[in-house]
């Protein structure tokens, strides 16, 4: 018996090591360092709109996308991930229902749907489409709220990103962002609070 204490002593030992070391020290540290450091990405980056009353309220986040299903909406990717294959038969049943449920809610726009649109992103809560998805849209939510093209696409413009440093990632539009300024939330940078 003293012979296999003694050989798993090392094991036992190390266990305990690692365990206080990864399950301890390392989250704390990294939660102190994320919070010292970055505090509105360590929260979650919510975005909060302060009314002229005074009142706040959380709004959404910048990180994680939030479902938007109404015409007068620039909708995103579709929520929840799949984890299917491209050649999956339930994948392309999948897909076909989604780009059934877009000729329901416009079916003026006979445009080919954006692949982004109707495809979950690899997280299932992408904040961003693609300026192609954006601008497909763009007829509908004017109809949908009495605007002009020109004036929804101004907004949709405002709330884009090119590549990052010019050659890194993909252009992407930030959809809460767009829908909060359609609905007028976002109108004045001051009302905007972190």
């Amino acid at each position: 018996m003293r012979k296999i204490l003694k050989k798993m002593k090392p094991a036992l030992v190390c266990f305990v090591v690692m365990t206080a070391l990864c399950g301890i020290v390392y989250p704390a540290f990294v939660t102190f360092f994320a919070r010292t450091f970055f505090p509105e990405q360590a929260n979650g980056s919510v975005i909060v709109i302060e009314s002229n009353d005074g009142f706040r309220k959380k709004t959404g986040s910048l990180l994680i996308a939030q479902e938007f299903a109404k015409s007068e909406y620039l909708i995103g990717r579709p929520m929840g991930t799949t984890n299917l294959s491209p050649f999956a038969e339930e994948q392309k049943k999948l897909v076909q229902r989604r780009v059934d449920w877009f000729r329901k809610i416009d079916p003026d726009n006979t445009r080919e749907i954006p692949a982004d649109l109707v495809t979950a992103s690899g997280s299932g809560v992408d904040p961003f489409i693609t300026p192609e998805a954006a601008e497909y849209q763009i007829p509908r939510i004017a109809r949908a709220r009495g605007m002009s093209e020109e004036a929804v696409k101004e907004v949709i413009e405002r709330y884009a990103s090119g590549r990052f440093l010019g050659f890194w990632g993909e252009p992407a539009v930030h959809v809460l962002k767009v829908n909060l300024a359609l609905d007028g939330l976002l109108e004045k940078p001051e009302a905007i609070k972190r």
